[in-house]
C-alpha cells in the first residue's frame, strides 16, 4: 500500500548498522524498552481514537484490537495518518519528551529519513520501562534468544504465564536450564521455552540467509490480514512485512518502502531472484513509491497487499503491479 511517511532517502554504502551508536543518540535522553507484546507508533497523542484503547493499554490487547476495528477503522489508520509503525517486547527506544501520558521516541532499530536517530513518533508512557543507556549497551552484547514461531508465551520463574511475544521478538539470554532459556526482559528474569526459539552468540551475530530462506521464511505468514505500520505477527503492512522477513534473515532495513527502495543493491528485472525487493509507483512506474513485495520466484511475489485483503503470493504478469514495477533492491547474500 502507499508510504505515506515522507520522501526517499539513501544510507551509507546501501546498508544500515542494527543499532545506532552511543555518540549517535544524545545522552540528554533516556532509554526504554518496549514492555507489552507489540507496541503501535502513534503520529502524535492525538491520533489515538476510542476504538484504539485495547492498542494503548498495558497489557496491550492486540488481537482484541485488531478484530474490534471495522474495515472503515483500519483504513483510517494510512488515510488519516494515525500510526507509523510498531515494535516488539523488548525493543529499545530513546524518549525525546513526554505529555498527555504518552512519550515520544526514536526507534534505533528502525532507520527512517524523518530523524537520523531513529524512527519518531508516540507510544503510550505505560508500554515502556525506563533503562539507562548503559544497560541497553550491555544488553546488545549478551546472547540472544529470537521467537521463530508465530507467537509464544513468556514465563516467570514459579511457571506463571506474563504475556504473548510475537514472531521475531528478540531477548537478551542469562542462563540455560533443561527446557527453558532465562531472558532478561522489561518484567525482569523470565523463561522461553527451548523450542520457541532459536539462540545465537550475540544480536550482531545472527547469520545472514540467502534469498531463498527469506521467501521460506514469508510463506508462512499468508493469509495474515494487513495492517497498516504492522510489525508483528498480528498484522504488517508492506513495508513492514519486508522488513521482519529480512530481519529475520539477518538484515536490518530500512523501515519505509521509499528508504528500503534506496539502500541495498539495485538489480535489473532480468536478474530478479527470489528474495529480491520489488517496488512498485503509480504512473506506470514514474510516480510516487507506494507498494513493496518480495520476489517469490516464477513470476510471483509475496506481500502484504492493502487494508482489507491479506499476505499473498500474486503473479505480477497482467495485474496493474507489472506497469508500475519501478526498483527492485537485493539485501541478502550467499
Amino acid at each position: 500500500m502507499r508510504d505515506t511517511r515522507g520522501k526517499r532517502a539513501s544510507y551509507p554504502n546501501g546498508f544500515i548498522t542494527i543499532h545506532s551508536t552511543r555518540e549517535e543518540i544524545s545522552l540528554s535522553i533516556s532509554a526504554a524498552q518496549v514492555n507489552v507484546t507489540v507496541a503501535t507508533l502513534w503520529t502524535e497523542p492525538a491520533s489515538v481514537r476510542a476504538v484504539d484503547q485495547k492498542a494503548i493499554q498495558h497489557p496491550v490487547n492486540a488481537k482484541g484490537w485488531i478484530s474490534g476495528l471495522t474495515a472503515e477503522d483500519k483504513k483510517a489508520l494510512l488515510d488519516e495518518n494515525r500510526v507509523q509503525s510498531q515494535l516488539l517486547y523488548g525493543e529499545t527506544v530513546y524518549i525525546t519528551d513526554e505529555q498527555q501520558g504518552f512519550a515520544k521516541v526514536v526507534i534505533p532499530s528502525q532507520a527512517s529519513k524523518k530523524d537520523s536517530r531513529g524512527y519518531p513518533g508516540w507510544i503510550p508512557a505505560v508500554q515502556l520501562t525506563k533503562a539507562e543507556n548503559e544497560d541497553i549497551e550491555e544488553l546488545h552484547q549478551l546472547p540472544i534468544a529470537r521467537v521463530k514461531e508465530k507467537s509464544v508465551m513468556l514465563f516467570d520463574k514459579k511457571g506463571q504465564e506474563i504475556i504473548p511475544l510475537s514472531f521475531n521478538t528478540l531477548l537478551p539470554i542469562s542462563q540455560e536450564h533443561d527446557h527453558f532459556w532465562e531472558v532478561i526482559t522489561p518484567h525482569g528474569a523470565a523463561f522461553l521455552k527451548k523450542e520457541a526459539v532459536t539462540t545465537y552468540p550475540s544480536i550482531q551475530a545472527i547469520p545472514t540467509k540467502n534469498g531463498q530462506s527469506i521467501v521460506r521464511e514469508a510463506e508462512r505468514f499468508t493469509g495474515l490480514e494487513y495492517l497498516w505500520g504492522g510489525m508483528s505477527s498480528y498484522g504488517y503492512d508492506c513495508s513492514g512485512f519486508s522488513y521482519t522477513m529480512l530481519r529475520a534473515n539477518g538484515y536490518i532495513i530500512p523501515r519505509d518502502a521509499s528508504d528500503q527502495a534506496k539502500s541495498g543493491l539495485h538489480i535489473e528485472k532480468e536478474n530478479v531472484q527470489p528474495g529480491d525487493l520489488l517496488f512498485f509507483a503509480y504512473e506506470e512506474g514514474k510516480g510516487t513509491l507506494h507498494h513493496v513485495g518480495i520476489y517469490y520466484g516464477d513470476g510471483k511475489m509475496i506481500h502484504s497487499p492493502t487494508p482489507g485483503k491479506k499476505i499473498e503470493i500474486q503473479t505480477i504478469q497482467g495485474s496493474f503491479y507489472e506497469k508500475e514495477w519501478c526498483e527492485t533492491r537485493r539485501y541478502w547474500k550467499e
